[in-house]
């Protein structure tokens, strides 16, 4: 059910504004506001999930790998890699995550469930989306992918949206890819996205700087020039800004995909919520100059 209340607007002038009737309030954190108003009602988000999980290659919705636009990107990623084993492997998906980051274009999309091989289409997608597409190519090339369920502060994204504070949705959910290239790097064989470019260690050896989440970098560059660390665990150079943890409201699990995690989870945005945004930051480039509040 949905309603339609008198709120008072950023500039103390009333306005209205829809919102998921799931009995949600906007909570104040730290100097901001975030707002619970338009997360997808009846979830309780709270984990880890209980088993464990195994992953796997196989399609899904979001990530049909088997369509002709991935094959073909697949194909594209294949013909400059060399060597075999694990160590091609990581270094085909470091390929594809160049090679997406340069065709893909960044973007706002809300649309997490959205198909890999539509993103492809598009030429345009979210962090979500673009992990989403890279996970694709690693199932493609044979490569098991889960995912692990994050949930973070919304704060976190108040750099990108500063005059749009009260909007941010307090809980986002973050599916955060792992790869499962054998015994290198960890005794089950499970790298995270950030540990394809390298030991987090050894990452922040390499950094050039933190991850502010504000300007052309989002999320899905950042994995090759800097460790992003949810666990609060990496080595960061003094000031390094690579520690994520404290954006960590809770860990949800490891989930065999990123579909099985919204199914149980949801998306961060309900789906009306999701129908009338994703016009609107759908094309809203999160690249240079991109924040969403910005008029392009």
């Amino acid at each position: 059910m949905w309603r339609e209340p008198h709120v008072q607007g950023l500039s103390g002038v009333g306005r209205r504004r829809w919102f998921c009737d799931d009995g949600g309030q906007d909570s104040t954190r730290g100097a901001g506001v975030t707002s619970s108003l338009l997360r997808p009602r009846g979830r309780v988000r709270t984990g880890p999930a209980p088993s464990v999980a195994a992953g796997g290659t196989e399609p899904t919705a979001i990530l049909d790998w088997q369509h002709p636009r991935v094959t073909a990107l697949v194909d594209a990623v294949r013909s400059g890699v060399s060597g075999q084993g694990a160590d091609r492997s990581a270094a085909l998906l470091r390929a594809a995550h160049g090679r997406i980051a340069a065709s893909v274009r960044p973007v706002y999309s809300v649309r997490d469930d959205r198909p890999v091989s539509s993103v492809l289409r598009l030429g345009r997608g979210s962090c979500s989306q673009r992990l989403a597409l890279l996970e694709a190519v690693a199932r493609a090339v044979g490569v098991p992918t889960r995912v692990r369920g994050l949930l973070l502060d919304g704060a976190f994204w108040y750099p990108r949206f500063p005059r749009l504070r009260p909007l941010v949705p307090d809980q986002v959910v973050l599916a955060w890819p792992e790869f499962r290239l054998g015994p290198a790097g960890r005794a089950d064989g499970w790298l995270s996205a950030s540990e394809l470019f390298g030991e987090a260690e050894e990452s922040a050896s390499r950094s050039t700087g933190g991850f502010s989440n504000d300007g052309a970098e989002t999320l899905f560059e950042a994995l090759s020039r800097t460790p992003l660390d949810w666990d609060g665990t990496a080595s960061c150079p003094a000031g390094g800004g690579c520690d994520l943890s404290g954006h960590v409201l809770a860990d949800l699990g490891r989930f065999d995909s990123r579909d099985d995690l919204f199914d149980r989870h949801g998306q961060t945005l309900c789906g009306t919520a999701r129908l009338v945004a994703e016009p609107l930051l759908g094309r809203r480039s999160a690249g240079a100059g991109g924040s969403a509040d910005r008029t392009r």
